[in-house]
């Protein structure tokens, strides 16, 4: 057992003052009482404590690149071009270069508040193309990478099997991604066996999209599948759109809607096109809608149905996708803002009158990101996992702030970093903004980007 102390912390039921929580040996909390004198075995924080947000969708990789798209290109330039540009840079990366990459990613994710990570991991193969030795090689390696950050992580190992609607041929490009249904059973059936028990491992499956996923395959992968997360890229592109309307005569919502079990397992990741009549049926199945607000700016995807999706209580969590950003402040306020600028007006994700905007966005985040994860994590609560962050209450952004003021200083007060302190599973792996390992861990990764590409 071990006590930590907060000075205020946000508990389920509000704000508290002089908080002790108390956490067993695998970091669950057994106990939470306010208003306690402090212990004098208990470690103590000084700031603002809440719970953890989980990220629920990354490609560490991408990590490699991010700002390395910017220059136009010839013609319009989009997502589908910007696409061809990570592939090529996906050339030389071998296991100890992404693990390299994805271990800098896992401390910068801690150090901005991000308490879990979902890894969308479709990097499979060597670079030729061909099987490595072990088929879970590159999966450990994401492992390894998030256990030497000290991030709890849910591996999700991408289907990918066409590079278009109707079973398209993979093109070169994708090559390090293409399994077939048994290829892919090796890969799950791998990393079962090495993190089945694994308490801050979380193992689901990510069928890519419906493009790059035939009907038939993606029943079969599913079925195969009845426990763990279920992430899955949707709706992102208008063009997306179009070609499942001609392949399959349904939008991609629809669609999958229509012939997949979608449950609360299941995260639609993006889901940005969607009919009011798709924004309903996604509510109703009770899956969570996985945004990437940076990412989908950066790639001019669009935004997303804040408004609707969550006037109808709807589940949903925030990822940094390609790593272009890696905040959830960024993330959580261009999702509010996103909602201003095609609505022209203010808080309008609040939820009702007088209610705090970041509140309420921080909140269903942490909720979404719980559920999207599989930890039971999101709440200071006895039974849930101690993945705490705390704010730095003595920046000048949070001077003279108290209760859920602080968080609306967090979310939309400015860019300087106010997480001060991250707890996970009831053990400080953030002390004072500093990672234990990050100058270490930060050497590789320029190390690993100057081979790379220099």
């Amino acid at each position: 057992m071990s006590n930590l102390f907060f000075a205020s912390a946000l508990l389920p039921d509000g704000w508290a003052e002089d908080v002790l929580v108390t956490v067993e040996d695998r970091g669950r909390i057994v106990s939470v009482a306010p208003g306690a004198n402090c212990p004098a075995d208990a470690e103590r924080f000084a700031g603002a404590a809440v719970a953890g947000i989980a990220n629920l969708h990354s490609h560490a990789h991408q990590r490699a690149i991010a700002g390395m798209g910017e220059s136009s290109g010839e013609g319009s330039d989009s997502f589908w071009s910007w696409r061809e540009v990570m592939y090529r840079a996906l050339d030389r990366m071998d296991p100890e270069d992404f693990e390299a990459v994805a271990a800098q990613l896992y401390v910068e994710t801690l150090k901005a508040g991000f308490t879990a990570i979902a890894e969308f991991h479709y990097l499979h193969h060597d670079r030729d193309g061909s099987a490595y030795a072990d088929p879970a090689e590159m999966g450990h390696r994401a492992i390894a990478a998030a256990r030497a950050a000290g991030l709890p992580i849910t591996l999700l190992p991408v289907l990918y099997n066409a590079s278009g609607f109707g079973g398209t041929p993979p093109t070169a490009g994708q090559r390090r991604f293409i399994h077939d249904g048994a290829g892919f059973a090796r890969l799950t059936d791998a990393l079962r066996g090495a993190y089945g028990d694994s308490s801050d491992v979380r193992l689901g499956i990510a069928p890519h999209s419906l493009r790059a996923v035939p009907d038939g395959l993606l029943a079969e992968s599913v079925a195969a599948h009845r426990q763990g997360p279920i992430h899955i890229h949707i709706a992102e592109q208008r063009r997306e759109v179009e070609d499942c309307l001609a392949h399959h005569g349904r939008r991609p919502v629809e669609h999958l809607l229509e012939t997949q079990p979608v449950d609360e397992r299941w995260c639609l990741i993006h889901a940005t096109h969607m009919t009011e009549t798709e924004v309903a049926g996604v509510v109703a199945r009770g899956a969570v809608a996985g945004l990437c607000p940076t990412t989908e700016a950066n790639l001019g995807d669009g935004f997303f149905a804040a408004e609707s999706y969550l006037g109808r209580g709807g589940r949903w969590g925030v990822g940094s996708d390609s790593h272009i950003s890696v905040s959830p402040v960024e993330d959580l306020r261009w999702l509010e803002y996103g909602a201003r600028l095609t609505s022209g007006r203010r808080t309008v994700l609040a939820g009702g009158p007088r209610r705090s905007t970041a509140r309420r966005l921080v909140e269903d985040a942490q909720a979404g990101g719980a559920q999207a994860t599989g930890f039971e994590a999101g709440r200071i609560a006895a039974g849930l996992r101690a993945d705490i962050v705390v704010l730095d209450t003595n920046h000048p952004l949070l001077a003279a702030r108290k209760a859920d003021a602080l968080l609306d200083g967090w979310i939309f007060a400015g860019n300087a970093p106010l997480v001060r302190d991250v707890v996970i599973a009831g053990r400080a792996v953030v002390r004072d903004r500093r990672h234990p390992r990050e100058e270490e861990i930060a050497d590789r990764f320029k190390n690993t980007l100057g081979r790379l590409l220099g």
